[in-house]
Protein backbone atom coordinates (compact mmCIF):
# COMPACT_ATOMS: atom_id res chain seq x y z
CA UNK A 1 0.00 0.00 0.00
CA UNK A 2 1.31 3.46 -0.83
CA UNK A 3 1.91 6.05 1.78
CA UNK A 4 -0.92 8.52 2.21
CA UNK A 5 1.15 11.74 2.09
CA UNK A 6 4.24 11.73 -0.03
CA UNK A 7 7.61 11.63 2.34
CA UNK A 8 8.72 14.99 3.27
CA UNK A 9 11.17 17.29 2.18
CA UNK A 10 14.34 17.93 4.12
CA UNK A 11 14.24 21.47 3.09
CA UNK A 12 12.58 24.13 4.79
CA UNK A 13 8.94 24.85 3.26
CA UNK A 14 10.10 28.44 2.92
CA UNK A 15 12.80 28.00 0.29
CA UNK A 16 9.96 26.90 -2.13
CA UNK A 17 10.42 29.89 -4.65
CA UNK A 18 7.03 31.89 -5.22
CA UNK A 19 7.65 35.26 -6.20
CA UNK A 20 5.13 37.82 -4.36
CA UNK A 21 3.74 38.62 -7.78
CA UNK A 22 4.76 35.72 -9.98
CA UNK A 23 5.63 36.15 -13.26
CA UNK A 24 2.93 34.56 -15.82
CA UNK A 25 4.91 31.66 -17.50
CA UNK A 26 6.69 30.40 -13.96
CA UNK A 27 3.54 29.70 -12.55
CA UNK A 28 2.19 27.84 -15.72
CA UNK A 29 1.93 24.49 -15.45
CA UNK A 30 -0.93 21.57 -14.84
CA UNK A 31 -3.69 24.56 -15.40
CA UNK A 32 -2.02 25.01 -18.70
CA UNK A 33 -1.51 21.67 -20.16
CA UNK A 34 -4.90 20.59 -18.53
CA UNK A 35 -7.02 23.16 -20.61
CA UNK A 36 -4.64 23.26 -23.53
CA UNK A 37 -5.44 18.96 -23.44
CA UNK A 38 -9.07 19.92 -23.44
CA UNK A 39 -9.37 20.73 -27.19
CA UNK A 40 -7.75 17.53 -27.77
CA UNK A 41 -8.95 16.06 -31.39
CA UNK A 42 -12.19 14.30 -30.14
CA UNK A 43 -13.32 18.19 -28.62
CA UNK A 44 -12.20 19.37 -32.36
CA UNK A 45 -14.42 17.11 -33.40
CA UNK A 46 -17.72 18.13 -31.07
CA UNK A 47 -16.77 21.87 -31.24
CA UNK A 48 -16.25 21.44 -35.28
CA UNK A 49 -19.87 19.52 -35.46
CA UNK A 50 -21.43 22.33 -33.54
CA UNK A 51 -20.26 25.59 -35.54
CA UNK A 52 -21.24 23.35 -38.97
CA UNK A 53 -24.85 21.81 -37.88
CA UNK A 54 -25.67 25.30 -35.93
CA UNK A 55 -23.42 27.95 -37.27
CA UNK A 56 -22.60 30.72 -34.40
CA UNK A 57 -25.75 30.02 -32.66
CA UNK A 58 -23.54 27.52 -29.78
CA UNK A 59 -20.88 30.11 -29.06
CA UNK A 60 -22.29 31.65 -26.12
CA UNK A 61 -21.46 28.13 -24.62
CA UNK A 62 -17.91 29.04 -23.60
CA UNK A 63 -18.86 31.90 -22.28
CA UNK A 64 -20.64 29.83 -19.93
CA UNK A 65 -18.62 27.42 -19.33
CA UNK A 66 -15.26 29.42 -18.85
CA UNK A 67 -16.03 30.80 -15.60
CA UNK A 68 -17.62 27.13 -14.23
CA UNK A 69 -14.26 25.19 -15.62
CA UNK A 70 -12.05 27.76 -13.96
CA UNK A 71 -14.12 26.94 -10.64
CA UNK A 72 -13.99 23.25 -10.91
CA UNK A 73 -10.86 23.29 -12.16
CA UNK A 74 -9.37 25.16 -9.24
CA UNK A 75 -11.50 23.32 -6.41
CA UNK A 76 -9.26 20.06 -7.98
CA UNK A 77 -6.15 21.41 -8.00
CA UNK A 78 -6.43 22.72 -4.79
CA UNK A 79 -7.68 19.18 -3.22
CA UNK A 80 -4.31 18.07 -4.59
CA UNK A 81 -1.86 20.34 -3.20
CA UNK A 82 -3.61 20.15 0.12
CA UNK A 83 -4.26 17.16 0.40
CA UNK A 84 -1.26 15.05 -1.36
CA UNK A 85 -3.34 13.00 -2.98
CA UNK A 86 -5.48 13.02 -6.56
CA UNK A 87 -9.04 13.37 -6.31
CA UNK A 88 -10.04 9.18 -6.27
CA UNK A 89 -7.74 8.84 -3.26
CA UNK A 90 -9.47 11.54 -1.54
CA UNK A 91 -12.88 9.20 -2.38
CA UNK A 92 -11.56 6.38 -1.09
CA UNK A 93 -10.85 7.78 2.44
CA UNK A 94 -14.23 9.94 2.87
CA UNK A 95 -17.07 8.55 0.63
CA UNK A 96 -18.77 4.99 -0.68
CA UNK A 97 -16.89 2.60 -1.95
CA UNK A 98 -19.33 1.26 -4.25
CA UNK A 99 -19.71 5.20 -5.72
CA UNK A 100 -16.29 5.12 -6.56
CA UNK A 101 -16.09 2.00 -7.96
CA UNK A 102 -19.04 3.30 -10.53
CA UNK A 103 -17.69 6.61 -11.14
CA UNK A 104 -14.05 5.35 -11.67
CA UNK A 105 -15.28 2.34 -14.18
CA UNK A 106 -17.42 4.99 -16.15
CA UNK A 107 -14.50 7.33 -16.22
CA UNK A 108 -11.86 4.59 -17.50
CA UNK A 109 -14.58 3.59 -19.77
CA UNK A 110 -15.65 7.12 -21.67
CA UNK A 111 -11.49 8.23 -21.34
CA UNK A 112 -10.71 4.59 -23.25
CA UNK A 113 -13.27 5.90 -26.11
CA UNK A 114 -11.89 9.27 -26.20
CA UNK A 115 -8.22 7.51 -26.57
CA UNK A 116 -9.54 5.51 -29.15
CA UNK A 117 -10.99 8.29 -31.51
CA UNK A 118 -8.07 11.05 -30.19
CA UNK A 119 -5.51 8.07 -32.00
CA UNK A 120 -7.65 7.28 -34.85
CA UNK A 121 -8.44 11.00 -35.47
CA UNK A 122 -4.44 11.97 -35.05
CA UNK A 123 -3.69 9.10 -38.32
CA UNK A 124 -6.77 10.12 -39.88
CA UNK A 125 -5.12 13.46 -40.30
CA UNK A 126 -1.07 12.76 -40.75
CA UNK A 127 -2.81 10.58 -43.77
CA UNK A 128 -4.45 12.91 -45.26
CA UNK A 129 -1.44 15.49 -45.64
CA UNK A 130 1.56 13.02 -46.38
CA UNK A 131 -0.81 9.33 -47.41
CA UNK A 132 0.61 6.45 -46.02
CA UNK A 133 -1.00 3.85 -43.72
CA UNK A 134 -3.66 5.29 -41.15
CA UNK A 135 -3.08 1.95 -38.69
CA UNK A 136 0.72 2.53 -38.85
CA UNK A 137 0.39 6.09 -37.71
CA UNK A 138 -2.17 5.28 -34.94
CA UNK A 139 -0.12 2.79 -33.83
CA UNK A 140 3.40 5.02 -33.41
CA UNK A 141 1.53 7.78 -31.89
CA UNK A 142 0.26 5.37 -29.32
CA UNK A 143 3.37 4.05 -28.60
CA UNK A 144 5.31 7.37 -28.52
CA UNK A 145 2.67 8.47 -26.05
CA UNK A 146 3.28 5.30 -23.84
CA UNK A 147 7.29 5.19 -23.60
CA UNK A 148 7.24 9.24 -23.28
CA UNK A 149 5.18 9.05 -20.25
CA UNK A 150 7.08 5.60 -18.48
CA UNK A 151 10.66 6.57 -19.47
CA UNK A 152 10.86 10.27 -19.60
CA UNK A 153 11.91 12.15 -16.37
CA UNK A 154 8.55 13.78 -15.43
CA UNK A 155 10.01 17.05 -15.11
CA UNK A 156 11.46 16.98 -18.75
CA UNK A 157 7.95 15.38 -19.75
CA UNK A 158 6.08 18.36 -17.95
CA UNK A 159 8.14 20.90 -20.69
CA UNK A 160 7.26 18.59 -23.63
CA UNK A 161 3.78 18.97 -23.04
CA UNK A 162 4.28 22.64 -22.24
CA UNK A 163 5.64 23.11 -25.54
CA UNK A 164 3.10 20.84 -27.18
CA UNK A 165 0.05 23.92 -26.14
CA UNK A 166 1.42 25.87 -28.56
CA UNK A 167 -0.08 23.28 -31.81
CA UNK A 168 -3.21 25.29 -30.33
CA UNK A 169 -2.65 27.98 -31.98
CA UNK A 170 -3.33 26.63 -35.62
CA UNK A 171 -6.59 27.44 -35.10
CA UNK A 172 -6.40 30.96 -33.90
CA UNK A 173 -4.22 30.74 -37.24
CA UNK A 174 -7.21 29.13 -39.22
CA UNK A 175 -9.57 31.54 -38.22
CA UNK A 176 -7.77 34.33 -39.10
CA UNK A 177 -7.41 33.42 -42.48
CA UNK A 178 -10.75 32.78 -43.37
CA UNK A 179 -13.69 35.38 -43.10
CA UNK A 180 -15.83 35.49 -40.08
CA UNK A 181 -17.99 37.91 -39.15
CA UNK A 182 -16.81 38.46 -35.67
CA UNK A 183 -20.11 41.19 -35.05
CA UNK A 184 -22.26 38.18 -35.59
CA UNK A 185 -20.15 35.84 -33.45
CA UNK A 186 -20.71 38.75 -30.91
CA UNK A 187 -24.20 39.23 -31.06
CA UNK A 188 -25.00 35.58 -31.27
CA UNK A 189 -22.91 35.41 -27.71
CA UNK A 190 -24.60 38.51 -26.00
CA UNK A 191 -28.40 37.27 -27.27
CA UNK A 192 -27.83 33.85 -27.65
CA UNK A 193 -31.06 32.02 -29.20
CA UNK A 194 -31.37 28.83 -27.30
CA UNK A 195 -34.16 26.25 -28.77
CA UNK A 196 -35.61 23.57 -26.42
CA UNK A 197 -35.15 20.63 -28.92
CA UNK A 198 -33.58 17.48 -28.73
CA UNK A 199 -30.40 17.67 -31.18
CA UNK A 200 -29.54 21.11 -29.59
CA UNK A 201 -29.39 20.03 -25.93
CA UNK A 202 -27.82 17.13 -27.01
CA UNK A 203 -24.98 19.14 -28.37
CA UNK A 204 -25.02 21.71 -25.38
CA UNK A 205 -24.40 18.66 -23.32
CA UNK A 206 -21.84 17.38 -25.44
CA UNK A 207 -20.55 20.86 -25.24
CA UNK A 208 -20.04 21.25 -21.89
CA UNK A 209 -18.79 17.29 -21.80
CA UNK A 210 -16.46 17.98 -24.13
CA UNK A 211 -15.37 20.89 -22.38
CA UNK A 212 -16.08 20.05 -18.37
CA UNK A 213 -14.90 16.98 -18.51
CA UNK A 214 -14.07 14.15 -15.50
CA UNK A 215 -10.57 13.37 -16.64
CA UNK A 216 -9.51 16.87 -16.19
CA UNK A 217 -10.46 17.13 -12.63
CA UNK A 218 -8.81 13.91 -11.93
CA UNK A 219 -5.43 15.29 -13.81
CA UNK A 220 -5.19 18.59 -12.98
CA UNK A 221 -5.80 17.34 -9.04
CA UNK A 222 -2.98 14.54 -9.62
CA UNK A 223 -0.49 16.86 -11.45
CA UNK A 224 -0.47 19.33 -8.19
CA UNK A 225 0.18 16.22 -6.11
CA UNK A 226 3.37 15.37 -8.27
CA UNK A 227 4.33 19.04 -7.97
CA UNK A 228 4.45 18.32 -4.11
CA UNK A 229 7.00 15.64 -4.87
CA UNK A 230 8.97 16.89 -7.68
CA UNK A 231 9.52 20.63 -6.17
CA UNK A 232 12.01 20.89 -3.66
CA UNK A 233 10.75 22.23 -0.47
CA UNK A 234 7.15 21.66 -1.75
CA UNK A 235 4.70 19.93 0.62
CA UNK A 236 0.77 19.02 0.60
CA UNK A 237 -0.90 22.31 3.01
CA UNK A 238 -1.55 20.44 5.50
CA UNK A 239 1.79 19.72 6.18
CA UNK A 240 3.10 22.77 5.29
CA UNK A 241 0.40 25.92 5.64
CA UNK A 242 2.69 28.51 5.19
CA UNK A 243 2.96 27.53 1.73
CA UNK A 244 -0.78 28.29 1.30
CA UNK A 245 -1.14 31.85 -0.15
CA UNK A 246 2.11 31.66 -2.82
CA UNK A 247 0.41 28.02 -3.80
CA UNK A 248 -3.27 28.98 -4.41
CA UNK A 249 -2.41 32.61 -5.98
CA UNK A 250 -0.55 30.63 -8.51
CA UNK A 251 -3.43 27.72 -8.96
CA UNK A 252 -5.43 30.34 -9.71
CA UNK A 253 -3.34 31.84 -12.03
CA UNK A 254 -2.26 29.12 -13.65
CA UNK A 255 -6.47 27.64 -13.98
CA UNK A 256 -7.79 31.11 -15.10
CA UNK A 257 -5.38 31.40 -17.89
CA UNK A 258 -5.14 27.62 -18.93
CA UNK A 259 -8.95 27.68 -18.72
CA UNK A 260 -9.13 30.75 -20.66
CA UNK A 261 -7.36 29.59 -23.41
CA UNK A 262 -9.10 26.39 -23.80
CA UNK A 263 -11.89 28.15 -24.60
CA UNK A 264 -10.77 30.54 -26.81
CA UNK A 265 -9.39 27.80 -29.22
CA UNK A 266 -12.87 26.15 -28.69
CA UNK A 267 -13.95 29.31 -29.90
CA UNK A 268 -12.50 29.67 -33.04
CA UNK A 269 -12.95 25.96 -33.93
CA UNK A 270 -16.51 26.90 -34.41
CA UNK A 271 -16.63 29.93 -35.65
CA UNK A 272 -13.88 28.76 -38.31
CA UNK A 273 -16.52 25.72 -39.08
CA UNK A 274 -19.16 28.05 -39.17
CA UNK A 275 -18.04 30.43 -41.67
CA UNK A 276 -16.53 28.03 -44.09
CA UNK A 277 -18.66 24.78 -43.45
CA UNK A 278 -22.16 25.85 -42.23
CA UNK A 279 -22.26 28.21 -44.80
CA UNK A 280 -21.20 26.30 -47.77
CA UNK A 281 -24.39 23.64 -46.30
CA UNK A 282 -22.06 21.33 -45.19
CA UNK A 283 -23.52 20.65 -41.58
CA UNK A 284 -23.02 16.71 -41.28
CA UNK A 285 -19.11 16.58 -39.55
CA UNK A 286 -18.78 14.41 -37.20
CA UNK A 287 -15.05 13.66 -36.67
CA UNK A 288 -11.83 16.49 -36.58
CA UNK A 289 -10.64 14.90 -39.98
CA UNK A 290 -13.86 14.55 -41.74
CA UNK A 291 -13.22 18.83 -40.75
CA UNK A 292 -10.12 19.14 -42.02
CA UNK A 293 -10.96 17.21 -45.36
CA UNK A 294 -14.25 19.42 -45.38
CA UNK A 295 -12.31 22.97 -45.09
CA UNK A 296 -10.10 21.92 -48.44
CA UNK A 297 -12.30 22.66 -51.04
CA UNK A 298 -13.85 25.71 -49.30
CA UNK A 299 -11.31 27.51 -47.29
CA UNK A 300 -8.16 25.97 -49.50
CA UNK A 301 -5.45 23.88 -48.93
CA UNK A 302 -3.34 26.25 -46.60
CA UNK A 303 -6.08 26.23 -43.94
CA UNK A 304 -6.61 22.44 -44.81
CA UNK A 305 -3.01 21.36 -43.68
CA UNK A 306 -3.18 23.87 -40.72
CA UNK A 307 -6.36 22.49 -39.21
CA UNK A 308 -5.01 18.74 -40.05
CA UNK A 309 -1.23 19.13 -38.62
CA UNK A 310 -3.21 20.72 -35.54
CA UNK A 311 -5.43 17.36 -34.95
CA UNK A 312 -1.56 16.34 -34.80
CA UNK A 313 -0.26 18.27 -32.25
CA UNK A 314 -3.19 18.71 -29.48
CA UNK A 315 -3.53 14.70 -29.75
CA UNK A 316 -0.33 14.19 -28.78
CA UNK A 317 -0.88 16.46 -25.92
CA UNK A 318 -4.43 15.12 -24.71
CA UNK A 319 -3.08 11.12 -25.34
CA UNK A 320 -1.04 11.42 -22.09
CA UNK A 321 -3.45 13.21 -19.87
CA UNK A 322 -6.80 10.85 -20.77
CA UNK A 323 -4.27 7.59 -20.09
CA UNK A 324 -3.00 9.48 -17.17
CA UNK A 325 -6.06 10.33 -15.28
CA UNK A 326 -7.54 6.82 -15.89
CA UNK A 327 -4.23 5.42 -14.33
CA UNK A 328 -4.26 7.68 -11.46
CA UNK A 329 -7.95 6.91 -10.76
CA UNK A 330 -7.47 3.45 -10.88
CA UNK A 331 -4.49 3.13 -9.16
CA UNK A 332 -5.52 5.47 -5.93
CA UNK A 333 -8.83 3.02 -6.11
CA UNK A 334 -6.67 -0.20 -5.80
CA UNK A 335 -4.26 1.17 -3.70
CA UNK A 336 -1.06 0.98 -6.17
CA UNK A 337 1.81 3.29 -6.36
CA UNK A 338 0.75 5.44 -8.44
CA UNK A 339 2.79 9.11 -10.06
CA UNK A 340 4.62 9.78 -13.67
CA UNK A 341 7.68 10.54 -11.53
CA UNK A 342 7.92 7.29 -10.39
CA UNK A 343 10.55 4.71 -12.08
CA UNK A 344 8.47 2.13 -13.90
CA UNK A 345 9.79 -0.45 -11.20
CA UNK A 346 8.63 1.32 -8.82
CA UNK A 347 4.82 1.73 -10.01
CA UNK A 348 4.39 -1.34 -12.44
CA UNK A 349 0.86 -1.86 -11.93
CA UNK A 350 -0.02 1.76 -12.99
CA UNK A 351 2.57 1.83 -15.94
CA UNK A 352 1.17 -1.29 -16.83
CA UNK A 353 -2.96 -0.09 -16.43
CA UNK A 354 -1.62 2.77 -18.19
CA UNK A 355 -0.07 1.31 -21.38
CA UNK A 356 -3.35 -1.24 -21.60
CA UNK A 357 -5.42 2.06 -21.77
CA UNK A 358 -3.44 3.84 -24.85
CA UNK A 359 -3.69 -0.16 -26.12
CA UNK A 360 -6.89 -0.57 -25.85
CA UNK A 361 -7.47 3.10 -27.85
CA UNK A 362 -5.38 1.43 -30.84
CA UNK A 363 -6.90 -1.62 -30.79
CA UNK A 364 -10.42 0.84 -30.72
CA UNK A 365 -9.27 1.82 -34.72
CA UNK A 366 -9.63 -2.08 -35.76
CA UNK A 367 -12.27 -3.30 -33.83
CA UNK A 368 -16.06 -2.97 -35.78
CA UNK A 369 -17.02 -0.55 -33.63
CA UNK A 370 -18.78 3.28 -35.02
CA UNK A 371 -15.87 5.48 -34.05
CA UNK A 372 -18.40 8.28 -34.78
CA UNK A 373 -21.32 7.55 -32.51
CA UNK A 374 -18.74 6.21 -30.26
CA UNK A 375 -16.78 9.88 -29.80
CA UNK A 376 -19.92 11.81 -29.88
CA UNK A 377 -21.56 9.79 -27.29
CA UNK A 378 -18.79 9.93 -25.00
CA UNK A 379 -18.76 13.51 -25.05
CA UNK A 380 -22.42 13.19 -23.98
CA UNK A 381 -21.29 10.75 -20.96
CA UNK A 382 -19.07 13.03 -19.50
CA UNK A 383 -21.49 15.31 -19.69
CA UNK A 384 -23.49 13.26 -17.30
CA UNK A 385 -21.28 11.40 -15.29
CA UNK A 386 -19.46 14.65 -14.67
CA UNK A 387 -22.22 15.75 -12.72
CA UNK A 388 -22.37 13.29 -9.92
CA UNK A 389 -18.15 13.55 -9.75
CA UNK A 390 -18.69 17.36 -9.18
CA UNK A 391 -21.04 16.74 -6.34
CA UNK A 392 -19.04 14.65 -4.58
CA UNK A 393 -15.69 16.29 -5.49
CA UNK A 394 -17.22 20.10 -4.19
CA UNK A 395 -18.82 18.06 -0.93
CA UNK A 396 -15.23 16.66 -0.14
CA UNK A 397 -13.69 20.29 -0.54
CA UNK A 398 -16.10 21.35 1.70
CA UNK A 399 -15.19 18.99 4.70
CA UNK A 400 -13.09 20.15 7.25
CA UNK A 401 -11.43 16.19 7.32
CA UNK A 402 -10.41 16.24 3.92
CA UNK A 403 -9.15 19.88 3.54
CA UNK A 404 -8.39 21.04 7.05
CA UNK A 405 -8.24 24.60 7.59
CA UNK A 406 -8.63 24.95 3.58
CA UNK A 407 -12.08 24.49 2.88
CA UNK A 408 -13.69 26.15 0.10
CA UNK A 409 -13.51 29.99 0.48
CA UNK A 410 -17.49 30.54 0.09
CA UNK A 411 -17.44 32.68 -3.62
CA UNK A 412 -15.42 29.57 -4.80
CA UNK A 413 -17.94 27.24 -3.11
CA UNK A 414 -20.81 29.13 -5.06
CA UNK A 415 -19.56 29.24 -8.27
CA UNK A 416 -17.94 25.03 -8.00
CA UNK A 417 -22.04 24.63 -6.87
CA UNK A 418 -23.36 26.51 -9.46
CA UNK A 419 -20.69 24.39 -12.32
CA UNK A 420 -22.32 21.71 -11.25
CA UNK A 421 -26.17 22.49 -11.51
CA UNK A 422 -25.73 23.72 -14.71
CA UNK A 423 -24.08 20.10 -15.50
CA UNK A 424 -26.98 18.65 -13.94
CA UNK A 425 -29.69 21.11 -15.64
CA UNK A 426 -28.06 20.31 -19.15
CA UNK A 427 -28.34 16.72 -18.64
CA UNK A 428 -31.83 16.88 -17.61
CA UNK A 429 -32.93 18.84 -20.58
CA UNK A 430 -31.20 16.62 -22.88
CA UNK A 431 -33.36 13.97 -21.76
CA UNK A 432 -36.57 15.31 -21.56
CA UNK A 433 -36.39 16.49 -25.20
CA UNK A 434 -35.01 13.14 -26.17
CA UNK A 435 -37.80 11.75 -28.67
CA UNK A 436 -38.91 14.91 -29.95
CA UNK A 437 -38.67 16.51 -32.62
Amino acid sequence: MPKSDPPASPDDPSEVKQPVRPALLSVLGPGLITGASDDDPSGIATYSQAGAQFGYQLGWTLLITWPLMCAIQEISARVGRVTGRGIAGNLKRHSSLPVLYVLVTLLVAANVINLGADLGAMGAALKLVIGGPQMLYVAVFGLISALMQIFVRYSRYVSVLKWLTLSLFAYVGVALVVHVPWLTVLQGMAFPHIQLKADYLTMVVALLGTTISPYLFFWQAEEEVEDTQERPGARPLQRAPEQAKSEFRRIRWDTYVGMGFSNLVALFIIVTAAATLHVHGVTDIQTSSQAAEALRPVAGPLVFVIFALGIVGTGLLAVPVLAGSAAYAVGEMFGWHVGLARKPHKAKAFYGFLFAAIAAGVIMNVAPIDPIKALFWSAVVNGVVAVPVMAMLMRLASQRKAMGDFTLPLPLKLVGWLATLAMAAAAVGMFATMGKS
